[in-house]
């Protein structure tokens, strides 16, 4: 994978596979132009979910024209009672009730992510109008965790000029437990073979490299990682690290002499989210690394949370990654 053609590249093979994707938040005349653009390129065909006399009201004082482009409103939908059935036998055991899955189901969020759970849509990208915490939520109660997984994370991808980066996790899970820190490395290594087509080489990040300290912190680490080889020895995943061990082919045979990953990493699993975010900001301002993301994963199926500043460009971008991760 050339860094410099990734994002073309992904857009590409976005248009081979001809994905459905939803817009909950098609109010926003963000998600709206993105609709246009992505419909217009051929990158996927894009379903804009709400109420549709306000989302035309919108496009018409934007001047954007939705032909191509599919709205549905999730209060006039014909399956809206389909969907409410399968909702509240997904959630009957904590209280809920049949009116109560009814109306949640007219929120475009969940009737996004149920289109999503029963096929008639392959992902969904939202997040310019709604919190993380919504995004998340309506995405983990209707579309549900990838078998094997219990944690929903993220990643950015980190484009260098000679080289393309997972960092993980950057924005969701503040300080992950050990097994959930096995969750986060296994989902983003398998997510850098689906997006590079490439062997992925996954260094779990630390102060330490191989017990040269000790801590409390480090035995975390290195606890995940013997867990991380024994869920999935087909990976190569090792640590604990640090940076420079992982990616510094000489500091990498000098520390870890006999590493598959120490100085060729292309993957990495940070130990927090402190560590995580401050990592992938300090690459994308001094080292002017193209950060895209993050990209949620752990989910059955894709739903993507975008930053409320995103821009129209970010929401097409997202909306190729969707389609691409979906079909794997």
């Amino acid at each position: 994978m050339v860094p410099q053609h990734f994002l073309e590249d992904i857009k590409t093979r976005a248009k081979s596979l001809k994905k459905h994707i939803v817009y909950p938040d098609a109010t926003d005349e963000r998600a709206i132009k993105a609709a246009r653009i992505v419909t217009d390129e051929g990158t996927a065909t894009i379903s804009l979910i709400g109420k549709e006399t306000d989302i035309r009201a919108k496009a018409e004082e934007i001047g954007v024209n939705l032909q191509g482009v599919r709205v549905v409103d999730p209060e006039k939908a014909s399956n809206l009672s389909d969907f409410a059935n399968i909702f509240y036998n997904l959630r009957k055991h904590k209280g809920m009730t049949i009116e109560e899955a009814h109306e949640t189901m007219k929120h475009p969020l969940y009737y996004a992510g149920m289109m999503v759970r029963e096929g008639h849509a392959d992902g969904s990208v939202a997040g310019s109008l709604s919190t993380t915490g919504d995004v998340i939520r309506a995405a983990i109660l209707c579309i549900g965790l990838k078998e094997g997984i219990s944690t929903v994370s993220s990643f950015f991808i980190m484009v260098m000029p000679e080289k393309i980066y997972l960092f993980a996790d950057s924005a969701v899970l503040p300080l992950p437990t050990m097994e959930q820190l096995v969750d986060i490395a296994i989902s983003t290594s398998d997510n850098y073979k689906i997006l590079m087509q490439e062997e992925p080489h996954t260094a779990m990040l630390s102060f330490s490299t191989r017990g040269s300290a000790e801590h409390e912190l480090v035995e975390k680490v290195q606890q995940a990682t013997k867990l991380c080889n024994e869920k999935r020895p087909d990976l190569k995943i090792d640590g604990e690290m640090q940076f420079d061990t992982a990616i510094v082919p000489s500091v990498g045979e000098r520390k870890a002499p006999g590493s598959a990953v120490a100085g060729k990493a292309n993957v990495l699993i940070f130990p927090d989210l402190q560590s995580g975010n401050i990592g992938y900001k300090i690459a994308q301002r001094l080292a002017k690394a193209e950060a895209i993301g993050p990209i949620v994963q752990g989910l059955n199926k894709p739903a993507y949370d975008l930053s409320r500043g995103c821009s129209v460009d970010d929401i097409v971008s997202t909306t190729a990654f969707n389609a691409v991760m979906g079909a794997a």
